[in-house]
């Protein structure tokens, strides 16, 4: 019996070198733009809670249509955001402040 078939595929994804490297890039996207977990959420339509479960690791076995969203937000395609080489981001800093609660 294989090691997928026995655990399941999701068993071995978070152990997986594009994993942590699909979760460095969305949190450096992040980052570069200045913006908090909870303005991600806004612009992407993640569920905020969901989006800090991915940046920690607890959630890697992402759907394409959650990329799709995540990618959107920082204005890139889903082969940009799973590339190599850091792309560059499309966000424009008023979509980014249109998501910015004031209290």
């Amino acid at each position: 019996m294989s090691a997928i078939s026995a655990w399941g595929y999701a068993g071995i994804v978070p152990k997986s070198i594009s994993g942590k490297a699909l979760i460095a890039r969305l949190r450096e996207l992040r980052k570069r733009h200045a913006l908090t977990q909870e303005n991600v959420s806004e612009l992407s339509g993640v569920a905020y809670k969901y989006y800090q479960l991915i940046e920690i690791g607890q959630r890697i076995d992402l759907r394409l249509s959650t990329l799709e969203k995540l990618a959107k937000a920082f204005g890139i395609g889903v082969h940009e955001l799973l590339a190599p080489t850091f792309p560059k981001a499309n966000i424009t800093k008023s979509k980014a402040k249109k998501s910015k609660r004031t209290t």
